[in-house]
């Protein structure tokens, strides 16, 4: 068994499809189903059923696909690892962020962190919470910006900071001059705009509702924070938004912003998964972002 042999498996795992695989692996179709074939043969068992249109996993091929996953992921950390003891001067670090958030915090980062180590690569993954939870506990990124609670296990978390969370409401709803914050459990008949499931502040939503007893009404969803306020600002419902994303007022399609009682908030966290080694980039580029985020906190 080798170990491309095993990258093998996990990118026809990934694609479904043995064309785009070997396109992605830079070999010729029939030399990947030579490999594949030969590899089955040695173990005694079949990794994948196929039929004319897919390639599902066994059992066996699950097992498989798991087990390859922890090796080729221990042996980067053992080359990062490697790389930090003989002083290397070059480096690639993953990083994950929640698209929306990471565009207010990141432009803040990253030229700072370029600027002190040129000669690290940074290659940033978007994705909605529940796609980075995944991606970071399977070592798909270095570490990821994401907010609590966090649903897998495996994950290790730093706080970075505490953001606000503000009600949003549109211009010409009756609570639009209010001058106190606004009691969370007045806002039970209200419809609410909403991110969709997997995404980190759709949770935080639903849970703030309900510690004030009820079951937010979402009538509307979106993928985007930006959406939600556009629409609340049209009318169409009440959302909950962290404070670095809320608009100035007088933009277009900008809310009314009131604070919550009890007050709300949500906490950022840096994350990665337990017991994974860090490497000297990964540790310098946690150090820039706590020291740059500063007037945020």
């Amino acid at each position: 068994m080798e170990l491309r042999q095993l990258q093998y498996v996990l990118q026809i795992a990934i694609e479904k499809n043995f064309s785009r695989a070997a396109e992605k692996l830079h070999i010729a179709q029939p030399s990947l189903s030579q490999q594949l074939s030969k590899l089955e043969q040695e173990l005694g068992v079949l990794l994948f059923r196929r039929t004319t249109n897919s390639v599902e996993l066994t059992q066996a091929g699950q097992v498989f696909v798991d087990k390859s996953q922890t090796i080729l992921d221990a042996i980067e950390q053992l080359k990062q690892e490697m790389d930090d003891m003989a002083q290397m001067r070059r480096g690639r670090l993953v990083v994950g962020t929640l698209p929306i958030t990471g565009s207010h915090i990141l432009p803040l980062v990253l030229p700072v962190f370029g600027a002190q180590y040129p000669q690290i690569e940074v290659v940033l993954v978007e994705d909605t919470s529940a796609k980075l939870e995944q991606l970071t506990a399977s070592g798909g990124t270095d570490l990821s910006l994401l907010s609590l609670p966090l649903a897998d296990t495996t994950l290790a978390w730093e706080p970075l900071m505490e953001e606000e969370i503000c009600l949003a409401i549109p211009p010409q709803h009756p609570l639009a001059e209010s001058t106190e914050p606004v009691p969370i459990s007045i806002l039970r008949n209200e419809p609410f705009i909403g991110l969709k499931k997997g995404q980190g502040f759709r949770q935080i939503t639903v849970e703030l509702c309900q510690a004030s007893g009820f079951t937010p009404q979402i009538v509307f969803e979106s993928s985007n924070i930006e959406t939600v306020q556009s629409l609340v600002a049209g009318g169409m419902g009440i959302a909950f938004v962290p404070k670095m994303l809320t608009r100035q007022r007088g933009s277009e399609f900008a809310p009314i912003y009131l604070p919550l009682s009890p007050k709300a908030s949500r906490t950022l966290v840096i994350a990665s998964r337990k017991g994974r080694y860090l490497s000297k980039a990964t540790e310098a580029f946690i150090r820039t972002m706590n020291k740059t985020i500063v007037h945020y906190k």
